[in-house]
C-alpha cells in the first residue's frame, strides 16, 4: 500500500517510491516504450498513467518477470542474440514481448515487430531484437508442451 499525490505517474511511483528502477523514464510522453509494464497483463507505458488508476490491479515490471529463480526465456535469448546494446530500452521491449509471446508464442516475425512497434531502440537496428523473440517464443512453445504432458499425466 502507497499514499501516492494525485498527479504522480505509475512510473514515478514505481520508480521513486517502491525502488523499482528497471522501469526506465525515456521520453515522458508515452511514445518510446522504456516505461513500460503490465497492467493486468497488458502492456503499459507507465509514464501516461496516474499511478492512483493503477489502484488493485496487478502490475509486473522488469523485475517480476524471472521464473523460479530464472530469467524469463526472452530475458535469456536478448543475452545470447545481443538483442541490446546500451540497454535503457530492453526492459520495456522484454515487458511488450513478455505480454506478446504469453499470448501469441507461435507468433511471425512480422506479429512480434507490431507487438513491439511501441518501444524505440536508438542502438540495436532491432535485427537481434527480433531474433531473440523469435529464439524466446521456441523455448516458451517447448515449456508448454512439456507442462501439457506432465498435467496429462497426471490426470491419466
Amino acid at each position: 500500500d502507497l499514499l501516492i499525490e494525485p498527479r504522480k505517474t505509475l512510473l514515478s511511483a514505481l520508480r521513486d517510491q517502491i525502488g523499482m528502477t528497471g522501469t526506465k523514464e525515456g521520453c515522458s510522453t508515452g511514445d518510446c516504450g522504456a516505461c513500460t509494464v503490465l497492467v493486468d497483463g497488458k502492456p503499459t507505458t507507465s509514464c501516461l498513467v496516474l499511478a492512483v488508476q493503477a489502484d488493485g490491479k496487478e502490475i509486473t515490471t522488469i523485475e517480476g518477470v524471472m521464473e523460479d529463480g530464472e530469467l524469463h526465456p526472452i530475458q535469456k535469448a536478448m543475452v545470447k542474440q545481443g538483442g541490446f546494446q546500451c540497454g535503457f530500452c530492453t526492459p520495456g521491449i522484454i515487458m511488450s514481448g513478455v505480454a506478446h509471446l504469453d499470448q501469441n508464442p507461435s507468433s511471425t516475425d512480422d506479429e512480434i515487430r507490431a507487438a513491439l512497434a511501441g518501444n524505440l531502440c536508438r542502438c540495436t537496428g532491432y535485427w537481434k531484437i527480433i531474433e531473440a523473440m523469435r529464439e524466446a517464443a521456441k523455448e516458451m512453445r517447448r515449456r508448454n508442451r512439456r507442462k501439457t504432458t506432465r498435467k496429462r499425466a497426471r490426470v491419466s
